[in-house]
């Protein structure tokens, strides 16, 4: 189904509401989720909801939930939000960071035990928009890890994505690399199953061992796994994330003895650097230009795809489902319009 982000959004909101969230809680969650449909994340869009509403009708998912400043020394704070919505808190957290990186040069932040996040690539988006530099690095605690470790065919890790903003010029948009560790995030996945449509090779293994494109292997048991990028590399880097965001942070990790219905848990280990203290503001952004055109003017190797920097594919999607609509898989349809009349919520038009 094509459906316009504005009816998706009204959609949103109010399954989110009915879980109890005030207006301005149930309109950030919507308006994440729904933008991150229009960035062509559907895997962070609203077929996330699904999962809310189980957890916040098992209680792993607490509506209003404010969080406990468990320290805070001006540049470095720890966050705890004991699992209420991610997409509220860590936007907190991240504008706290900025604030205090436009008064200090740099601040850190670590958040624990937010419920889901969604797309990282928000809060990169938010510091790069306020002039700042940004690393996130996030680790997922939910239930048996679907990821397997370089040269492994048991899971180790969940999706621990990685993000990193930089400001924009006057003459291109900010420089945005949002990834998951994983070859794939666990919701493209889902989105493919839903879908019936296979995933790319050389993504998953089944439970023997064996390379399959069959999204079904992570919704049967025993289950497959989902392989991370670049071998070795993307294993580092989600080890990393699991001990920046876990064990340093202080937020519920993989190994955290904790049961698998405790819903998604996220911890976030935040950078914001004012680059201003670094160089001058004109010559850096002259460069940042230059870098930008000169990886641009590669010759591309297909003339049908352009050569893109990272952030560019979501800008072009987003002019593209804000004219013709958002694609919703018919079970993800299904599923959000069984919670709709479950809670007497119209779908609308």
């Amino acid at each position: 189904m094509i459906i316009d982000h504005a009816r998706l959004r009204t959609l949103a909101n109010r399954i989110v509401a009915a879980g109890g969230s005030s207006p301005d809680e149930a309109s950030i969650v919507a308006e994440h989720l729904v933008e991150a449909n229009l960035r062509g994340h559907d895997s962070h869009g609203v077929g996330m909801l699904v999962a809310y509403v189980r957890d916040f009708e098992a209680g792993t998912l607490k509506a209003n939930q404010k969080p406990e400043i468990v320290s805070d020394t001006g540049t470095i704070s720890v966050w705890d939000a004991h699992a209420g919505y991610g997409q509220v808190v860590a936007r907190q957290a991240v504008e706290w960071a900025i604030g205090a990186a436009q008064q200090h040069g740099v601040a850190v932040n670590g958040l624990r035990n937010a419920h889901h996040i969604g797309r990282v690539g928000t809060y990169g988006e938010i510091a790069a928009r306020a002039g700042m530099v940004a690393m996130h690095f996030v680790n997922v605690a939910s239930g048996p890890p679907p990821v397997a470790p370089f040269r492994g065919r048991e899971g180790r890790f969940l999706t621990n994505p990685v993000c990193i903003a930089i400001p924009g010029t006057a003459s291109n948009e900010p420089i945005l690399l949002d990834f998951a560790t994983s070859r794939v995030a666990m919701g493209k996945v889902r989105v493919a199953h839903n879908a019936g449509k296979p995933m790319l090779d050389g993504a998953m293994l089944d439970h023997d061992g064996h390379p399959t494109t069959d999204p079904s292997v992570m919704y049967t048991e025993p289950r497959g796994v989902v392989l991370p990028f670049g071998e070795h590399k993307g294993s580092g880097l989600a080890l990393v994330c699991e001990i920046l965001a876990g064990a340093i942070v202080g937020s519920a990790s993989v190994t955290t003895s904790t049961p698998p219905e405790r819903g998604i848990i996220n911890g976030m280990l935040s950078i914001v650097i004012d680059p201003a203290r670094l160089s001058a503001r004109d010559s850096m952004m002259a460069e940042i230009d230059a870098m930008i055109g000169w990886v641009k003017s590669a010759k591309p190797s297909d003339p049908d795809l352009p050569v893109l920097v990272a952030g560019e594919p979501e800008q072009i999607a987003r002019a593209q489902r804000l004219a013709h609509g958002i694609e919703v898989d018919d079970e993800t349809w299904s599923q959000l319009s069984a919670i709709a009349e479950r809670y007497q919520i119209p779908v609308g038009r």
